[in-house]
C-alpha cells in the first residue's frame, strides 16, 4: 500500500504482520499497533488493518501500542477512552480507543465531524435512525457528522479504534506545559506576552 506526499496516515493493525517503511526507518506492525507517518510510506505484509488519511495535515511520526483492554479517561454511560495520537495543536486530528464495557446501552449522541474507526475485539451494534448495524472484529464503521448514533453491548466487552479528523483539545501557542511551566520572576511566561515570539 503506497502511502502519498502531503497527508497524514494514521492507521491500526488488527491482524498479521505488516511492515511500515518510511523516512524514518522499516519497522515491524505486529495486531494492536497503531502509528501515524506524515508523506510518502509503504506498508506491505499479510495483514489486516485500517488507514486514514489527513491531506493537507504534517503530523508527527508515531508508533504506539499493542491497544490496552481499558481507556484511561471516563466517556458517556460508562465507557472509557484513551487518547492514543492526541493532537499536535487544538483542532489537529487524533486517534483514539474507545472501550465499551458488557451492558452498555449508550445514549443517543452526535459528532460535530465524521468519525472513522475500526472495530478491535468483542461485538456490539451501532444503533442509528436507520437501523442497527451488528458489529464484529476487524470491521471498518464510518460515521458521518452530525449522525445520531449510539453504540451497545450485550453479553462482552467491545473495543474500537476511533479516528477524529479535528479536536477541541490541544496546546495553543499561548497555552502549553513548556511556557506555562517556565517562571519568571515567580510569573508564568504565559501571562508575560512580550517574552512570546509569535
Amino acid at each position: 500500500l503506497e502511502l502519498t506526499r502531503g497527508a497524514t496516515h494514521f492507521g491500526f493493525v488488527f491482524s498479521g504482520e505488516a511492515v511500515l517503511n518510511c523516512p524514518a526507518g522499516s519497522f515491524t506492525l505486529k495486531p494492536g499497533i497503531y502509528f501515524s507517518v506524515s508523506g510518502s510510506a509503504t506498508v506491505s505484509g499479510q495483514s489486516e488493518g485500517i488507514i486514514i488519511s489527513r491531506l493537507g495535515y504534517d503530523g508527527f511520526f508515531q508508533l504506539g501500542g499493542p491497544v490496552e483492554e481499558n481507556g484511561r479517561l471516563n466517556y458517556i454511560d460508562g465507557c472509557t477512552d484513551s487518547l492514543l495520537i492526541p493532537p499536535i495543536m487544538m483542532g489537529d486530528p487524533c486517534l483514539n480507543l474507545l472501550c465499551f464495557p458488557p451492558g452498555i446501552n449508550q445514549t443517543s449522541h452526535t459528532h460535530p465531524s465524521m468519525r472513522v474507526g475500526i472495530v478491535v475485539s468483542g461485538e456490539g451494534l451501532c444503533r442509528t435512525q436507520n437501523g442497527s448495524i451488528p458489529l464484529r472484529p476487524g470491521q471498518v464503521f464510518i460515521i458521518h457528522a452530525h449522525q445520531e448514533h449510539a453504540f451497545a453491548t450485550q453479553g462482552q466487552s467491545m473495543r474500537v479504534i476511533a479516528y477524529h479528523p479535528d479536536s477541541d483539545f490541544g496546546a495553543t501557542h499561548q497555552d502549553h506545559p513548556m511556557i506555562n511551566r517556565t517562571i519568571v520572576d515567580g510569573v508564568s511566561a504565559a501571562e508575560l506576552p512580550h517574552l512570546q515570539t509569535r
